[in-house]
């Protein structure tokens, strides 16, 4: 059975969210500052824990966060760790961080969750 993907269009405070396993297309983008930050990442994190039962045997997964706020950055993290625990089940997953030309914040941050994580990270500014 191939799990649904998960479409979330961005607004002026939530990112987009593209999770389509069948394409192996998987990408938070935008800026991410929701009003509720549990309620929004709450619905992400569902279909991540169903994703993370049988996941693909390789997930590359791209972050192209023009900006996040604070409390943005638990959810994120608790992303990057559920995708340890499916690279922690002999699958490849990779991380591939995306930011603005010249944001040294956002690929500061990028490296402190790389820190944290281990997970293979490449950094592309765009």
């Amino acid at each position: 059975m191939s799990m649904d993907s998960m479409r979330i269009e961005a607004t002026v405070d939530t990112p987009c969210v593209i999770f389509d396993p069948k394409n192996a297309h998987f990408e938070i983008s935008g800026k991410s500052y929701p009003e509720d930050t549990k309620e929004f990442y709450g619905s992400v994190m569902a279909w991540l824990d169903l994703y993370a039962a049988n996941p693909n045997p390789e997930t590359v997964f791209l972050f192209k966060l023009k900006y996040f706020n604070s409390s943005s950055y638990k959810p994120l993290f608790d992303i990057m760790t559920k995708l340890e625990s499916i690279k922690n089940k002999n699958k490849k997953v990779k991380i591939e961080w995306h930011y603005t030309n010249g944001d040294s914040d956002m690929l500061e941050a990028g490296e402190e969750f790389a820190d944290l994580v281990e997970l293979d990270f490449t950094y592309h500014q765009f």
